[in-house]
């Protein structure tokens, strides 16, 4: 199941996806919630915090697609992937996303922060 993550900066479309997650989740959660945010900051900030299984190659397969999709129908800025899962880093070659990061779950506040501004914080 796929949930918005609303304590997310503004500007970014963040996700937490957990359990078994389908293209139902997609279609009726994420384009809709991308689509007002890019209406209004004009760019496309995403992060997914993935809290399931990848080993599933369908999985692997299906979140690429939709990651490919967001890419095609929105004005793509950043895309984090946020996991403790090493297959998870296998998602930054999505053809078309040159700005997109991997961060372990410990580095949460670091994913927000680099959708939002661009950049990690200061240590």
């Amino acid at each position: 199941m796929i949930t918005i993550l609303n304590d997310a900066p503004d500007n970014v479309a963040a996700f937490n996806a957990t359990g078994e997650i389908n293209r139902e989740d997609f279609e009726n959660l994420v384009i809709p919630h991308v689509k007002n945010k890019v209406a209004k900051f004009d760019e496309l900030n995403y992060m997914l915090y993935l809290d399931t299984d990848l080993e599933n190659a369908d999985v692997k397969t299906w979140l690429k697609n939709s990651l490919s999709e967001l890419n095609t129908i929105t004005h793509y800025n950043r895309a984090a992937i946020v996991s403790n899962n090493e297959n998870a880093k296998t998602f930054s070659d999505v053809e078309g996303f040159s700005n997109f990061k991997f961060f372990s779950k410990d580095n949460v506040y670091h994913a927000l922060y680099w959708c939002n501004n661009g950049n990690e914080p200061e240590k």
